[in-house]
């Protein structure tokens, strides 16, 4: 790598190094947040210690896709953390659930698994926020429709990178789909979990049978559960 690699780093870090020690305001970090570049968003969000409005809520959320790594990371982290606030939620709801529903659909499904979980943590939280639930939910039961087609008949002996991104999709999206199973037509699961059910990869069949282990009264599905307990797989069956 060349000087100006390690150079780069250098005024990273003292960059950052400088923020944590300034004295910053409330508008101060929602401009960085804004604004900044990657040090400086990240040291803004996880110095934000709450939302004063709507103008907040998404210029945080904003910052949750199509930014470095450092940055989504951080911000999953803090919208998680503000989540508990009934204040800031409020503000959370009152943007568009459309666009929040889009935005949550790919913070799941990023490839930092840390964001995912952040953001599942949250869908808990916005369960009685019921038009970004129908929003959330018919989007990723769609996306969970299209992964399936892709990797149902996949040889995982051959271990292409393509589909082992899909299946990771697929594994946050059925971890997202046990926070709501409840809020899904029955037709609708039972169609998707009788095809994960039978997917090779056991991490999607030991994501299936944590959802089936829920309180489900569909006699396919309590049948499906009961094959599970017989898997092959220790990590499947012990749900």
């Amino acid at each position: 790598m060349n000087n100006s690699y390690y150079e780069t780093l250098d005024e990273n870090f003292n960059e950052a190094l400088s923020l944590i020690e300034k004295p910053l305001s409330h508008n101060e970090l929602i401009e960085l947040l804004r604004d900044g570049n990657i040090p400086q968003k990240q040291l803004a969000a996880l110095r934000l210690e709450t939302l004063a409005s709507k103008y907040d809520a998404e210029v945080l959320i904003g910052n949750l896709v199509g930014q470095d790594g450092k940055i989504r990371e951080a911000v999953s982290l803090k919208i998680k953390e503000l989540s508990y606030n009934a204040d800031c939620i409020s503000y959370f709801q009152a943007l568009n659930a459309n666009n929040i529903a889009q935005i949550f659909l790919l913070a799941i499904t990023d490839i930092n698994g840390n964001i995912c979980r952040n953001i599942i943590e949250v869908l808990g939280i916005f369960k009685n926020w019921d038009i970004f639930v129908e929003c959330f939910t018919d989007k990723l039961t769609n996306l969970i429709f299209e992964l399936i087609d892709i990797i149902k008949d996949f040889d995982f002996q051959d271990g292409k990178y393509k589909v082992n991104k899909e299946v990771f999709k697929l594994y946050w999206c059925l971890e997202a789909l046990n926070v709501y199973y409840n809020k899904i037509p029955v037709l609708t699961l039972k169609k998707i979990l009788l095809q994960t059910k039978n997917i090779e990869e056991y991490t999607i069949r030991e994501k299936t049978a944590k959802i089936l282990s829920n309180k489900i009264s569909d006699e396919t599905l309590m049948a499906a559960r009961e094959e599970l307990k017989n898997d092959k797989n220790y990590y499947v069956r012990r749900f």
